[in-house]
């Protein structure tokens, strides 16, 4: 017997696997999610809360949110946690994930230099503060990277009739990074940019960086969570995920997003419905 387990122990170590590899792959998901949430510590606020509840330990890979639903496609994850409503709902109509719901809420903020060469300071029309932005030719770093932040923007400037790319290199400059890069960029170079209102609160290198631009309803900013879809992808740890979402959805969930701030400030609003 003692020679049967010490054959079947060496097997396991041949296979590159612990005895307890198997079931300890039970005890975590993968969360495809946004930049803006990894950046604010909204994550590292309250994901012990539902480890020390569930024992699921909550991995996060933190992306645009054009990428992260391209990882949840290729079933990179087990819930999806972004914040571009149209691409999450097509997400669900494609068969990718099993249901969306809102989860919680904050604004986009138009930043720039205190000086505001472009004169955009307490517009409260986006639309119209982009459009004076390009005519007076004023530098503005956008993520250019697919986010939900980016997509925001990008409708933005198709309402003011300017396409900004015609000008890519010049007046406007597309970062292709997250958004605590292009606010550090923005600092620097003392161009404006547009930016998650959670992001913006925890970001240090403001420089002289200021809101000049909030308010306007369209700069509401939806966040939704997603199961990807198992029957897509047959590896997604299904029931984990699920407790994950029935956490954030719940009151204890629901408590500790809207209980998270910074210097007093909240930075999101939790809005998840029944």
């Amino acid at each position: 017997m003692e020679s049967l387990t010490r054959i079947l122990a060496s097997l396991v170590l041949l296979a590159g696997v612990s005895p307890l590899s198997t079931a300890s792959a039970a005890d975590f998901i993968v969360v495809q999610s946004t930049t803006s949430t990894q950046n604010s510590g909204l994550f590292d606020a309250i994901l012990p809360r539902f480890t020390g509840k569930t024992g699921i330990e909550v991995r996060v890979v933190a992306v645009g949110t054009g990428q992260a639903l391209k990882n949840a496609r290729n079933g990179d994850g087990d819930v999806l946690l972004v914040h571009a409503k149209p691409a999450e709902e097509k997400f669900v109509a494609e068969g990718y994930g099993v249901k969306r719901s809102d989860l919680m809420y904050n604004d986009f903020v138009i930043v720039g230099p205190r000086r505001d060469p472009a004169g955009v300071r307490g517009m409260r029309d986006a639309t119209a503060a982009l459009a004076k932005l390009a005519h007076a030719r004023a530098m503005f770093a956008s993520r250019g990277d697919d986010s939900g932040t980016h997509s925001k923007e990008m409708r933005l400037w198709q309402e003011t009739g300017i396409d900004p790319l015609k000008a890519s290199g010049t007046w406007y400059r597309e970062t292709g990074s997250g958004m605590g890069a292009t606010l550090n960029t923005a600092a620097g170079m003392g161009a404006y940019t547009m930016s998650d209102r959670a992001t913006w609160i925890a970001f240090k290198n403001k420089g002289d960086l200021e809101i000049l631009v909030e308010g306007d309803e369209r700069l509401f900013n939806q966040y939704g969570v997603i199961l990807v879809n198992p029957q897509k992808h047959p590896h997604v740890k299904a029931e984990a995920g699920q407790a994950f979402i029935d956490w954030l959805l719940g009151e204890e969930g629901q408590a500790a997003i809207g209980a998270y701030r910074m210097d007093g400030e909240p930075l999101f609003f939790p809005n998840a419905t029944s």
